[in-house]
């Protein structure tokens, strides 16, 4: 409670950022989240709690840190947080170039192909992150989840949301799909390539007839949904709106780690 106090205080008033006492603070923040005893967003029963201080701990971090050469290799950066290091030890597999800066989590299991993970991000178990992938500052990714190629989620520091993008347990993210504005896609969810979602994007549930439901920064559990347009009136005239198209559920006999195809395949619909 009293490192959450000095956080709440530094950001309100950055004066403060010159006592050691609260760059100390800060720091052990960040030290928290690279080792998974904190995170940004944490699930509560049918919830998600989200620790808004420790966003602020984030942003006040860059503030307090220096800007420093560090080298991988041939490989030379100039930057202000530094990178992780002790694969190995972790059980993390990271594929060059991908980069994972300091204060993000990889927790045991996690694949990083040529992809880019920012600081405060949660990555669980089991999870690979494909190549060209970028997860966003503290971005919350769940247990066992591909992340196709070239999918963009996120973050919440340029400019500060409230809520991060939500990536619950078991789902698959198809190729080049954009999540972004704090969206939240359910356990064992489908999503097609080249979805995108935002906060104010419509999601619309196609499957029962005449009686379309909608949603907005939410994917239910295990929808399988592909891109969709709807029509719109403009004063020069009617254009078709890019939206979500949520054609079914994922059924209790498709095995957890089936391709995207194969799912897809099942609603007659080409990936």
């Amino acid at each position: 409670m009293e490192r959450t106090k000095t956080i709440e205080a530094a950001w309100e008033n950055k004066e403060h950022l010159q006592d050691e006492a609260v760059q100390a603070a800060i720091v052990s923040v960040i030290n928290d989240l690279d080792q998974g005893k904190l995170r940004v967003a944490e699930p509560s029963r049918d919830a998600w709690k989200v620790n808004d201080w420790v966003q602020k701990a984030v942003v006040l971090y860059f503030l307090i840190r220096p800007m420093e050469v560090s080298e991988a290799g041939p490989l030379t950066f100039y930057d202000k947080i530094k990178l992780k290091t002790n694969y190995k030890q972790l059980g993390v597999r990271v594929v060059p170039p991908a980069v994972a800066r300091y204060g993000s989590f990889l927790n045991k299991g996690v694949i990083l192909l040529a992809s880019y993970i920012n600081i405060g991000a949660y990555i669980d178990e089991g999870t690979m992150i494909d190549i060209w992938t970028i997860v966003g500052s503290c971005a919350q990714i769940g247990k066992n989840i591909h992340v196709s190629a070239g999918v963009t989620i996120g973050g919440v520091l340029e400019p500060i949301q409230a809520t991060p993008v939500i990536i619950e347990d078991q789902a698959f993210i198809g190729s080049k799909c954009v999540i972004v504005e704090g969206v939240r896609v359910g356990k064992e969810a489908v999503i097609g390539a080249n979805v995108t979602l935002t906060a104010s994007t419509r999601i619309i549930d196609v499957t029962n007839e005449g009686n379309p439901q909608t949603y907005r920064g939410y994917i239910p559990e295990r929808s399988v949904v592909i891109p969709g347009s709807f029509p719109k009136q403009f004063p020069a005239g009617q254009y078709h709106v890019p939206c979500a198209l949520i054609i079914g559920k994922r059924k209790e006999s498709t095995d957890l780690k089936t391709s995207l195809n194969e799912t897809l395949r099942a609603y007659g619909v080409n990936a």
